[in-house]
């Protein structure tokens, strides 16, 4: 029988690569800054050569901004698996699990928010106002208020107000840091979310 063909190396997907990238580069900033670190000492930390860097990213900057919709996007997919862990007509526990989860995802990344973020913030502010974690919670009062389950005039403007009180709280320096008090953290977003839409917070 004529021997197996030597098997050659399967190149990775496109999208593997890029995430390996900014992995490396996520880790990198969070160690020595964005200033500091160079695109060489990224692809080497994701192994590959230089040049791929640029297959996929024109700059540090490029990569930031990844790394920042990145960020965004997983704190959003918990909220998801969260809200629709819950029953569909539970739209008390709905809303509760979409400021626990919101809050968790900030919280479980405060390193990288805070670079992405804070230490060199996008070139506008309108993500305050509009962006997806915005609009999937204006999506759920919308629904919840067509269920009778709460009265809200205008969707868009509460999850608005609502995302940059928790925005805010959840990004103060130090806070949250030990177990006990991010559980009660956590317990004073979520009691303030369902008072702010008429319903019992479960917190005299």
């Amino acid at each position: 029988m004529p021997a197996d063909p030597v098997s050659k190396p399967r190149t990775k997907p496109p999208e593997e690569r890029r995430d390996e990238l900014m992995t490396a580069a996520e880790r990198l900033f969070l160690q020595k800054g964005v200033e500091l670190t160079t695109i060489e000492e990224i692809t080497t930390g994701a192994g590959v050569a230089k040049g791929t860097f640029y297959l996929h990213f024109s700059s540090k900057a490029d990569v930031l901004q990844a790394l920042r919709a990145r960020f965004v996007q997983g704190v959003l997919d918990g909220i998801v698996a969260a809200v629709e862990g819950r029953r569909q007509e539970d739209w008390r526990g709905r809303l509760a699990a979409w400021s626990m989860a919101c809050a968790t995802g900030y919280l479980d990344a405060a390193g990288l928010h805070h670079l992405a973020f804070v230490t060199a913030p996008p070139a506008t502010r309108e993500g305050l106002s509009r962006n997806i974690l915005i609009d999937h919670l204006s999506e759920l009062l919308a629904a919840g208020a067509g269920e009778n389950a709460w009265s809200v005039g205008d969707p868009g403007f509460t999850a608005v107000f609502l995302f940059n009180a928790l925005h805010g709280v959840v990004n103060q320096p130090g806070i949250g840091e030990t177990p006990s008090d991010r559980a009660e953290l956590l317990r004073a977003i979520e009691a303030h979310f369902l008072r702010s839409l008429g319903l019992p917070s479960g917190i005299d």
